[in-house]
């Protein structure tokens, strides 16, 4: 009979611990990534009565209950912070704990920038990836913290290579006077200072072909004046450029002795794109439809935000943006082994599978979204049914404590 205090106390205690796991989730209900937990409950073992045979069992109660994280969606909200990320499937984050440097992981995507320049989640745990090295981001070595430059000041490149995407009036004739056609590209030196290149055409007596001169303005120079660089260019009768060929050499600009102390600009006009011409021939006004150049003027960090699939974009006052990180990605086979630790983290456990770590949308890792937020999995209807339940079955487990003590009571007083 006493044995029925002990399994009732059991049973007490089991869904004391169930309604800790509700409070707890309940608790959770707003927390970015978070996962709700469910508890399975188990019996102890069961005394057989009699024989032996299993005619009659008694239990004694109910185990210590097991949590159960459930790793499911939670949905996608987007989100004001450029720096937020929400991962859409399977995988998480890779953070280092500030304190210890051991490797955690997490769902939580409210990420911001330190003091250090390092990325960092909302509790100050630093992001793990890949960083852009003299312009290269090489996501073949082991990931690192992932560091933000800020308040750094871009180096400029200097142009070497420009192009235009042209057509030249086929009615234009030799005149006199005859037929000219201007244009110019901004290109930047070694020192990031910018200057004008202007080429003008001219068109020729001879059907299709046109001359062209290549020059910078005197000002730039320390000895002036420059020389042009001179050429010709040809079309055939459907208007494509038919000279110089595609295996040409470019023509080149070579300008020296600037007057700001730069380094001697060399630049490549490219007259192809491919295998295709760049310069037409038509009846239509002369007028470029295109043109580029490869140079950059110094410039100032103005923002930094994550993309999607988790690159770390860096905006320059210049216009140029520039991917300067990547976020990595752990994917784990088994993430219900993972132990919560706090601050959104969860760490390996004896049980949990060797994780996986790489580039997000690959070898079976879920998405990152740049720009948004990924919610609690926390169901409040779900959690106060639970809560109702759980507090009927702790109600059921007191009133047989009670019973047991009346029948215990009258057993005593057997002896009066």
């Amino acid at each position: 009979m006493f044995t029925s205090f002990s399994t009732a106390l059991s049973a007490l205690g089991a869904h004391t611990t169930a309604i800790d796991v509700v409070g707890n989730n309940l608790a959770n209900l707003n927390t970015p990534g978070y996962k709700a937990s469910v508890v399975a409950f188990s019996d102890l073992v069961t005394q057989s009565l009699g024989a032996g045979l299993g005619e009659t069992q008694v239990g004694f109660g109910v185990a210590r209950p097991t949590t159960i994280r459930q790793f499911s969606q939670g949905a996608i909200q987007a989100s004001s912070g450029p720096l937020d990320v929400a991962i859409q499937g399977d995988g998480f984050l890779v953070v280092r704990d500030p304190n210890s440097d051991s490797v955690l992981y997490t769902r939580g995507g409210n990420l911001q920038v330190n003091k250090a320049g390092s990325l960092v989640t909302a509790t100050g745990f630093r992001l793990q990836g890949w960083n852009e090295v003299n312009g290269v981001l090489d996501t073949t070595q082991p990931p690192t913290d992932v560091s933000v430059p800020v308040g750094t000041l871009r180096a400029p490149v200097a142009t070497t290579g420009i192009s235009f995407d042209l057509n030249l009036d086929a009615s234009a004739t030799a005149g006199p006077p005859a037929t000219t056609f201007s244009t110019s590209i901004e290109v930047f030196d070694s020192l990031g200072e910018s200057h004008t290149v202007s080429t003008t055409f001219t068109k020729t007596a001879n059907p299709g072909e046109w001359t062209y001169g290549m020059s910078v303005p005197d000002a730039d120079l320390t000895t002036p004046p420059f020389t042009a660089v001179t050429g010709t260019v040809q079309f055939d009768s459907l208007g494509k450029m038919s000279a110089p060929l595609v295996t040409d050499p470019k023509p080149g600009l070579v300008v020296t002795g600037l007057s700001n102390g730069a380094a001697d600009l060399s630049i490549s006009w490219s007259l192809y794109s491919g295998a295709a011409p760049r310069l037409t021939q038509f009846s239509e006004a002369s007028a470029v439809s295109a043109n580029s150049q490869d140079g950059f003027a110094a410039a100032q960090l103005v923002r930094v935000g994550i993309g999607d699939g988790g690159r770390v974009l860096a905006q320059y006052s210049n216009g140029q943006q520039v991917a300067v990180g990547q976020l990595a990605m752990a994917s784990i086979r088994n993430p219900e082994s993972m132990i919560a630790v706090g601050n959104n983290n969860y760490q390996l456990s004896a049980r949990t599978a060797l994780p996986a770590v790489g580039l997000p949308d690959t070898g079976g890792r879920g998405k990152i979204m740049g720009g948004a937020v990924e919610y609690s999995t926390v169901d409040i209807a779900k959690e106060f049914t639970n809560l109702i339940v759980l507090q009927r079955g702790y109600q059921a487990n007191a009133k047989v404590v009670t019973a047991v003590d009346e029948i215990s009571q009258d057993t005593i007083n057997l002896k009066r």
